[in-house]
Formats: structure tokens, C-alpha cells, sequence
């Protein structure tokens, strides 16, 4: 299958409610893209055997993947971020980071109602990759994250359907980033390797009893 490939290097952040399809899209975007996924959800799964979602853990995921993100960019291959960007400023922070990596910054916001959302989450099949690591709702944190979240005002972003299919989600975007001449057809990049999440944790899973894990 002939993948498209960025004119440039691109950051695409995933926004929306929990359950909406960001990591699912994600996915098949990396299938269809020349683009590194980096999954929170997955990190988060090898890092911790038990994640508890607190502070101190939230911080070494972010970090882990902004690091990554930044390494990507810096070595020209885009990135799609598929991680909790629910408030302005973490994407502002992202944003920055793209502009330091001369890559162009895009939020992808696949739009469905909160009462779908929830109810895909109780239909997960972590058998499936996209839903190997996700992290599981009741309803009062699934509550409370919507209550956290900003919507995107005045950034760059693409708004999709929830509900629509992939081939349907993928020619909306893919219009827009050929409208702004970020992408185009090229057979030649079939057999580039695209990066993976590998080797993250060699000597095995974070141990949360010590206090002197500092990722810079």
C-alpha cells in the first residue's frame, strides 16, 4: 500500500473525549502516513504493571513521550501524539516544541457525544492493539476528565466524525493536509522504516518505590 508522505515534518496532536477513536485512528493514521505513533496508553502499560494515573506517574509518561516526540522531530519523521492534550496549555507547550523542530503543528478532533464515548468504553477488547493498554472508566473518571477538558479556540485543527469510518476520517484530513501542502503520493518511500516504541524498558518496569527516576 502506497503511504503518503509529509512534505514536512508534522506534529499531529489527538484531542476528544475518552472513547472517541483518537487511538484507533492513530493507528491506522501510522498505517497510512509515514508517521510514528507514540501511544501514551502503550508506554504507560510498559512502564507500570499496575498504572495508577497519579502525579508523579503522569509526569514520567509525558516526559518519556515529549522526549520522544522532540527526538522524532528532530530527526525529521512526524509524529502523532495520542496522549491526554485535554487542556490549552499542554498543547501550547507541544506546539512550541514543534516550532522549535521546524515542524508544522495540527490537532485532529474526532467529535462524538459523551453518551457513545462512554459507552464504548465498557466495549473494549484489549485484545485489539488500540485497546491493549487503555485505561478503564466508571463513571465518576469519566466525569471527571470531561470536566478538565478545553476545547481547541483559535489552533489549528481538523474536526472529524466519531462515528464515521476510517477510509471517511482519513479523506478528510488527508484533504486538508494536501489544501495545505503537507503531503503528497510517493510510491518510492514504500520500504522507509517507520520508528516503533521498542526496548523502552530493557531491565523491566519502573519500580515506584524509589524516589530518584528523573527523565530530562
Amino acid at each position: 500500500m502506497t503511504k503518503a508522505a509529509p512534505t514536512k515534518p508534522l506534529l499531529i496532536m489527538m484531542y476528544g473525549f475518552p472513547g472517541c477513536g483518537k487511538s484507533y485512528f492513530a493507528q491506522q493514521l501510522s498505517d497510512n502516513l509515514h508517521i510514528a505513533h507514540i501511544q501514551g496508553d502503550r508506554i504507560r502499560g510498559e512502564l507500570f504493571s499496575e498504572p495508577k494515573y497519579d502525579k508523579q506517574e503522569n509526569k514520567i509518561v509525558t516526559q518519556l513521550m515529549n522526549y520522544m516526540a522532540e527526538e522524532f522531530l528532530s530527526a525529521g519523521v512526524s509524529v502523532v501524539y495520542d496522549e491526554n492534550i485535554s487542556r490549552r496549555s499542554t498543547r501550547m507547550l507541544l506546539r512550541d516544541m514543534a516550532r522549535r523542530r521546524h515542524a508544522i503543528s495540527l490537532t485532529i478532533w474526532p467529535q462524538i457525544d459523551a453518551d457513545s464515548c462512554f459507552d464504548r468504553l465498557f466495549k473494549r477488547d484489549r485484545r485489539r492493539s488500540e485497546d491493549k493498554y487503555s485505561r478503564k472508566y466508571d463513571e465518576e473518571t469519566f466525569s471527571k476528565y470531561l470536566s478538565t477538558m478545553q476545547n481547541p479556540i483559535n489552533e489549528d485543527f481538523i474536526v472529524i466524525s466519531g462515528k464515521h469510518t476510517f477510509d471517511s476520517q482519513k479523506s478528510a484530513v488527508f484533504k486538508r493536509l494536501t489544501e495545505l501542502g503537507l503531503i503528497t503520493q510517493l510510491s518510492s518511500q514504500l520500504n522507509v522504516v517507520k520508528p516503533g516504541l521498542v526496548n523502552l524498558v530493557p531491565h523491566g518496569r519502573v519500580d515506584m518505590a524509589r524516589r530518584n527516576i528523573h527523565i530530562r
